[in-house]
């Protein structure tokens, strides 16, 4: 089976509604590749091992969260740059890059997808939703107990995504109520906190939240930024490929940050 670029984007678009968010660079097609696709790979970062790795899997389209082109870049096709376009244009290869949107969307976006990892459901509606643009996630335990303390969320947080978990935590009382916003979202804290969180889990920390946290008694998780941000794209990159019988191969790129 095989589709078009063209009808290719238009899933993904359709999908992930790229023109409802104010982003930090293109969503959607940022590399123009062949025109028939049969295999998409999906991975976090268009990193240049991404790219090489997606091209020995014979893929003719990628799919990530972290494209290429961002806001405030000099526009120079120099170094890392040149290495990497040179790769796709050399290879034929599409990369269609999707940052706010893959974080936003409901079932498949990065935020539902780290939720469903954790187990965790967010509250139904408004109820749900905190943040800039409404990114963050807010709700509880699927099976509606209570985490005992922060220290016990941060061991199950540490299981399910295998890596350490910085926890900075004064209150030391039972989590009920748990926000959650993937990748560089350390700036949401507050908002989370303003919902009502016991608890807020992202990807990094920064100065200020280690103070809001220990100031506010709300725990603060900080889970990496490539871990908390590998489960969107294979979730949409699957989804789109079944819909339009394409083959569909995630390939995870370690990242310690």
């Amino acid at each position: 089976m095989s589709t078009t670029r063209h009808e290719l984007l238009h899933a993904f678009d359709l999908l992930l509604a790229p023109g409802r968010f104010k982003d930090y660079g293109p969503n959607g097609l940022q590399v123009e590749g062949r025109t028939v696709v049969r295999k998409i790979v999906s991975g976090v970062t268009a990193s240049r091992a991404l790219i090489e790795a997606a091209i020995h899997a014979e893929a003719d389209a990628i799919f990530v969260h972290h494209g290429l082109f961002w806001r405030g870049q000099d526009g120079c096709v120099t170094g890392w740059m040149k290495q990497r376009l040179g790769l796709l244009l050399g290879d034929d290869v599409n990369l269609f890059a999707y940052h706010l949107p893959l974080d936003a969307h409901p079932e498949l976006g990065n935020n539902a997808q780290l939720g469903l990892q954790l187990g965790l459901v967010a509250h139904p509606g408004s109820a749900g939703r905190f943040g800039e643009q409404e990114l963050g996630f807010l709700g509880a335990r699927e099976n509606g107990e209570n985490f005992t303390s922060a220290k016990a969320l941060a061991t199950h947080v540490e299981k399910v995504l295998k890596r350490p978990v910085t926890l900075v935590d004064t209150a030391h009382r039972p989590i009920k109520s748990i926000a959650w916003c993937t990748g560089g979202a350390q700036g949401y804290f507050e908002a989370a906190i303003a919902a009502g969180a016991d608890a807020f889990i992202t990807g990094e920390i920064s100065e200020p939240q280690a103070h809001y946290a220990r100031e506010l008694g709300v725990a603060f998780l900080a889970c990496g930024h490539h871990a908390t941000e590998r489960y969107g794209a294979q979730a949409v990159a699957a989804h789109v490929a079944a819909q339009l019988g394409l083959k569909h191969e995630f390939i995870d790129i370690d990242n310690p940050a």
